[in-house]
């Protein structure tokens, strides 16, 4: 063998002790000593290739130091060589059922030991390669799994920023749509945030919940098409007026129309049928009931609670008692019913999100004062 190997003798009696180191060593192995059992289990962790093992020694025998080295995970497939004058058949049966490979008689011949151990060194040399390979594999698995999972990270941290962009931008156009209106941020988030509670009560997914909260605050970027002379007049429209201002569904339909984003989809639809109105009477197209699509149906309720509730050029604030009242004279003329029913079963958190962006608005107007 090229490489010598390391066999752990343990027997009680010197003598034999070093009758067995002087054949290991003619026969080009290294040796370690060991007195008794315990000595023998402590020196294991020496990297031992093969234990000759003698039966008979005070305290622990040799059958249950073989027992024990068994138990042993770091060392259990160490080969084991019984040392013996014991012949009998229950003898070496025990021995075996205690763990040992192979047995030498005693007295003991130099043959025997080169017989009985060379094939017990090279299966341990075969399980030694086998578990290095394993370890090398294990080591690249570890390794590979790890530069993938960084992999994955880099592309999950990458398609969040995406995502996080995309919302960034879908923001800054529903901005866009009423810029010269002080409180168009508080307004596009109690929006988004009336519509995702109403779309949470009728119990749609997760993910179309998601849908509905980022995409309704594009419910009026058609409103970019509309002259300021018309978004900003502080009196009612003319016939002429509400014609060119109606329009903004159609356009804010054709801006976002065509998009791969599912985002941006569904804010068309939402831009296009927000104004609908459940009898018939609403804009562009004048569908009645469930042939409105449903996410308008739900902005078209959160869109007049909000229109009702805050000051535009052209009206006054309606208190959250009038707005009621003015909203349930439409239940089932402007409003889907069912759902007008659920956005009041579910008005504690209607003014929960009021009274959150209500501040966010004192807050910008404290800022811009400072200014």
């Amino acid at each position: 063998m090229d490489k010598p190997k390391r066999i752990l003798i343990v027997d009680d009696v010197e003598q034999n002790r070093e009758l067995l180191e002087s054949i290991v060593t003619s026969l080009g192995h290294e040796s370690e000593m060991a007195e008794d059992g315990v000595e023998a289990l402590a020196k294991l962790k020496l990297d031992i290739d093969l234990v000759l093992l003698d039966v008979h020694m005070p305290g622990m025998d040799g059958f249950e130091v073989a027992r024990r080295i068994r138990q042993d995970p770091d060392v259990g497939d160490i080969p084991i060589v019984m040392v013996t004058a014991l012949t009998s058949k229950e003898d070496r049966l025990r021995a075996v059922e205690a763990g040992a490979n192979d047995f030498i008689t005693k007295p003991v011949d130099i043959t025997e030991v080169r017989v009985r151990t060379a094939s017990l060194l090279k299966m341990k040399e075969a399980q030694d390669a086998v578990k290095q390979y394993q370890a090398e594999l294990e080591e690249k698995v570890e390794k590979r799994t790890a530069d993938l999972r960084k992999a994955l990270q880099d592309m999950v941290e990458a398609q969040r920023r995406t995502q996080e962009a995309h919302l960034d931008t879908i923001h800054r156009l529903a901005l866009a749509a009423e810029l010269k209106d002080p409180t168009t941020a508080s307004h596009i988030h109690r929006i988004s945030r009336y519509c995702g509670l109403l779309a949470k009560a009728i119990a749609l997914s997760p993910g179309e919940v998601d849908l509905i909260l980022y995409a309704s605050p594009m419910h009026d970027v058609g409103k970019i098409g509309t002259p300021d002379s018309i978004l900003l007049k502080p009196a009612k429209l003319d016939d002429q007026e509400r014609k060119i201002i109606k329009r903004h569904t159609i356009l804010g339909g054709d801006i976002l129309s065509n998009s791969t984003s599912e985002l941006l989809q569904v804010g068309g639809v939402i831009a296009l049928s927000h104004h609908e109105k459940w009898d018939g009477s609403g804009y562009p197209h004048g569908l009645t009931g469930e042939d409105i699509h449903l996410y308008g149906r739900i902005c078209a309720i959160a869109d007049v609670f909000d229109a009702l509730t805050t000051e535009r050029p052209y009206k006054t604030i309606f208190s959250n008692d009038e707005s009621i009242k003015i909203m349930k004279d439409g239940r089932g003329k402007h409003f889907d019913p069912k759902l007008l029913d659920l956005f009041f079963d579910n008005f504690a958190e209607v003014i929960d999100i009021q009274e959150k962006y209500r501040k966010d608005v004192q807050g910008e107007a404290d800022s811009g004062a400072e200014k």
